[in-house]
């Protein structure tokens, strides 16, 4: 009413949006606004087309949120392709979240985080609520977070997430609410808030193929095949990196995969080679990841580039570095959070290809891996000195072995592990040509070698080393490791140049007037001579042998020798002096503790009692011979007694024994590449078929 009690009607005509000013009786202006309703926020990425190879993934996810209400943290190196998953499953599992999806990303464009206060107004806006009813304060405006999801069933997406912090501040509480993580880090301490982990590998080799396909189209990539399948290795099925060379070669359709494939196998060039632009490139992602450690993370980071091998331990690192194991332990901790290091087995690491081609660009390390590779001679000596400790060594590093091995199972266990990487820093030392780390790695590893021989790493790795010593003037080594060499090109019946290395032994031992290294030679040519059908020959080797071993005072060389001419008289059919040489052997070889020698003379012996017709008697000495070699976890010894066993076996008429002692040797032959496994087989090829 106004002051003559007129109605006044404060109306306007028409559709109007915004803000209305309506004048009272009283002068008062009051503002009022409309709040518009956003509908149902649907905020996920399209789907890039080439999403590919990720089916196992999605069916875990699946798996992962079957429950309703699911935390799950998408984890991985920079540029797998976590985003990418995690939208690809959640346009799929849209109608599960009727109230909504909501995405945020979680790191802004300097690579810093993203606050949760700024996320919580992002979602709450998305959500209808009034910009001027979002509190200021963050506690009050995480408890209006908290108000407005909890009668909500959403999908949210953070992406990029930085730090634990930054998801436990977003996180919903309506029940049936799924939220998908993606991080560099693992975001370990979301552990505490119920969250479950899927981490993202590169992809493997078929479904690096299908998103290359995707990329390029399937006739392209079918039509070289071979340079397809190398394009995905170079690239670590790594699908930004796929992305990248895909786009680059479908921009030029003229230029073929071989081309590319040459151009990115050069180490110093691949990162280069895949990037399109800025925003686009493996070496920019990884450089955000690297940019992220900290100071020990990133020594430590440089330092595991230039390991030899493909997986390495804290040790060896510490090693090269000069730290303390437990410095360097926690480094590789926040490595491993942060997916820059992957640990495939408990405490051993490793590196993606890609990520160790970044590491080593960031700086050169010639005193970090010649550091690792002296590491690892160190240990082989320590391991070596247990494993056989009675033989004669000749590297410097035997005098000062360091830490050593408590026990030869110990140091076995090591050398098996490590074989790899053995075998990596020989092949590191000898491109860099550091020639004296090279012959005494191939002298340090000869025990393990003997247990288990894997004859053609081990032929070239002594080849390497031979060339080595030739250089450096080192006479007895070039000498020790032709031995060695040889000893391995006569098991795998290369004769002719078993016998080359040998008489190479005679003239360097001539040369420096070696007594031992010439007692090796004669028995090396006489083991020739034996597996040549020369038995006479070989017998005069061997008592040539013996004599400048017991000239020399020599008894392990000595029992070594009477051992092989109780072999060689066994099979020229004189039993008598068989039984005298292998019986004076196996006391020798028992009294010096030397357990694997004891059992080849005792094994032999078993033999010499079969011939004769004692059945019994050889079965016993092989039974207990068997006992005795698997407590040194020695397949090699071990499969030669088994041999043996089913040969007695089969001649006391036990056709069962016999098998299953064939069988397990022919099993074990196998793992060591020993060709005498056709042998072997043969033996139960020729068994009745219901016996085997």
């Amino acid at each position: 009413m106004d002051d003559r009690g007129s109605a006044v009607h404060n109306a306007v005509p028409g559709q109007v949006s915004g803000q209305v000013v309506q004048a009272g009786t009283v002068g008062a202006i009051n503002f009022h606004a409309e709040q518009a309703d956003l509908g149902i926020p649907y905020q996920l990425p399209p789907v890039p087309a080439v999403f590919a190879g990720r089916e196992a993934e999605l069916v875990e996810l699946d798996a992962l949120t079957a429950g309703g209400t699911a935390l799950v943290v998408l984890t991985g190196m920079g540029g797998v392709g976590k985003s990418t998953l995690a939208a690809g499953w959640a346009r799929s599992a849209r109608d599960r979240f009727p109230d909504g999806q909501l995405v945020a990303e979680l790191t802004d464009a300097t690579g810093g985080p993203v606050s949760a206060a700024d996320a919580q107004e992002w979602f709450l806006l998305s959500l209808s609520v009034p910009a001027e009813k979002i509190p200021v304060e963050p506690a009050r405006r995480a408890a209006l977070f908290r108000s407005v999801t909890a009668g909500l069933r959403l999908l949210i997406l953070l992406d990029n997430a930085l730090s634990a912090t930054q998801v436990r501040a977003l996180l919903p509480t309506g029940a049936g609410s799924v939220v998908l993580v993606t991080s560099r880090s693992r975001l370990s301490g979301l552990a505490l808030d119920g969250a479950r982990w899927l981490p993202v590998e590169p992809l493997p080799p078929d479904g690096a193929l299908r998103l290359l396909g995707s990329v390029l189209g399937v006739d392209r990539v079918s039509s070289e095949p071979e340079a397809a399948e190398e394009l995905t290795r170079l690239c670590g099925g790594l699908p930004l990196a796929l992305a990248v060379v895909g786009a680059r070669l479908a921009a030029r359709g003229r230029r073929t995969l071989s081309r590319e494939v040459r151009e990115l196998r050069d180490e110093r060039v691949r990162l280069r080679g895949l990037e399109l632009d800025a925003e686009t490139s493996v070496a920019v992602v990884l450089d955000h990841a690297r940019d992220e450690l900290d100071g020990d993370a990133v020594e430590v980071y440089r330092c595991c580039a230039w390991h030899p091998g493909r997986e390495f331990t804290v040790p060896a690192v510490a090693g090269a570095l000069g730290w303390q194991p437990d410095r360097v332990a926690d480094a590789l901790d926040d490595l491993v959070e942060a997916n820059m290091v992957a640990e495939p087995t408990e405490e051993r690491f490793a590196l993606h290809d890609l990520i160790r081609l970044h590491a080593r660009h960031t700086a050169a390390a010639d005193r970090e891996e010649r550091g690792m590779v002296e590491w690892y001679l160190g240990r082989a000596v320590a391991a070596d000195l247990v494993i056989h400790p009675l033989r004669e060594h000749l590297g410097p590093g035997y005098l000062r072995p360091g830490d050593p091995f408590p026990d030869r199972a110990s140091a076995m266990a090591w050398m098996g592990a490590e074989r790899d990487n053995l075998r990596a820093a020989v092949n590191t030392a000898a491109r860099h040509h550091w020639d004296e780390l090279v012959w005494q790695l191939c002298e340090a590893q000869w025990g393990h070698f003997l247990h288990t021989r894997r004859y053609g790493e081990w032929i070239d790795m002594q080849l390497k080393g031979i060339a080595a010593a030739h250089r450096l003037g080192e006479r007895l080594a070039e000498a020790r490791l032709h031995t060695q060499a040889g000893f391995a090109y006569a098991k795998t019946g290369s004769y002719a140049e078993a016998e080359a290395h040998s008489h190479a032994v005679v003239r360097l031992a001539e040369a420096t007037g070696d007594g031992p290294t010439e007692a090796t030679a004669l028995s090396q040519l006489g083991r020739i001579a034996r597996e040549t059908g020369d038995l006479d020959a070989a017998v005069g080797y061997f008592e040539r042998a013996r004599a400048v071993h017991e000239r020399l005072g020599r008894v392990r060389g000595v029992a070594l020798a009477r051992r092989r001419l109780g072999e060689l008289h066994s099979r020229l059919d004189r039993p008598e002096r068989a039984v005298e040489e292998l019986t004076a052997a196996a006391a020798a070889m028992a009294e010096l503790g030397d357990q694997a020698q004891y059992a080849k003379a005792m094994t032999l012996l078993a033999t010499v009692h079969l011939g004769a017709g004692d059945t019994e008697e050889a079965r016993r000495i092989l039974a207990e011979c068997l006992t005795s070699i698997q407590e040194l976890e020695s397949p090699q010894y071990e499969a030669e007694i088994l041999v043996h066993h089913g040969d007695v076996a089969a001649a006391a008429e036990d056709p069962t024994t016999a098998a299953a002692s064939w069988a397990r040797a022919a099993h074990l032959y196998e793992q060591l590449q020993d060709p005498r496994v056709d042998e072997v087989r043969a033996r139960l090829t020729r068994m009745p078929k219901s016996d085997t």
